[in-house]
């Protein structure tokens, strides 16, 4: 039987460098910054070992529900894919991977240019670029990766975790609007009155 998992090494590679991302970028100071990114992590850990380590998702599913789950062998990697195997199918299962990976990479892209906005604003606040059209783009590319890699590679542990992290990061984002009103005054409390949290052009 075939066996296309324990690849434990490219399980470390993989969460060290979404990780090595985020913590570069985000930048998480305060105690309630890092436990937000403990949670990020968990969720990045399981995912990749999911992905590359063992299939528990799957496998769980299989030892279940047994023949009424259409999986011959839950080790090979593409029978792996929740999608792929509860009816999508293996071709359009690569598609959804395909647009997956794309929010993934827009993620990126929007933590990293929100970023160097903050970095060039050197503690000013900052309203311009991204933080134009939404007062959070670093979290709204936090949630664009999340949900990028559950189309990737839904898993039963992801899943359940990606609700918990929509909460975290909005209770997070309220704690930072509160300091920076403190900070900022009736200036932000305009921004916060003219610009959207997370979602552009809302």
């Amino acid at each position: 039987m075939a066996y296309d998992y324990g690849l434990w090494g490219t399980v470390i590679i993989h969460v060290v460098f979404v990780l090595f991302f985020l913590i570069s970028f985000i930048k998480p100071k305060k105690r309630y910054e890092w436990k937000s990114m403990g949670l990020v992590s968990s969720f990045f850990v399981a995912l990749f070992a999911e992905m590359y380590g063992f299939p528990l998702s799957i496998y769980l599913l299989t030892t279940f529900f047994g023949k009424k789950f259409n999986v011959l062998n839950p080790y090979l990697h593409n029978n792996g894919h929740l999608l792929a195997t509860l009816g999508l199918g293996e071709d359009k299962a690569i598609l959804v991977c395909q647009i997956g990976n794309i929010m993934f990479l827009l993620g990126i892209v929007i933590i990293a240019l929100s970023w160097r906005k903050i970095y060039r604003g050197q503690g000013q606040f900052v309203r311009d670029g991204l933080y134009k059209y939404v007062r959070h783009p670093q979290y709204l590319g936090i949630y664009l990766m999340l949900i990028g890699m559950l189309i990737q590679w839904p898993t039963l542990v992801t899943l359940i975790m990606f609700p918990v992290l929509l909460v975290t990061y909005y209770r997070l984002a309220k704690k930072e609007e509160k300091s920076m009103l403190e900070e900022f005054g009736e200036e932000y409390q305009i921004y916060i009155e003219s610009t959207p949290a997370f979602i552009p052009f809302r």
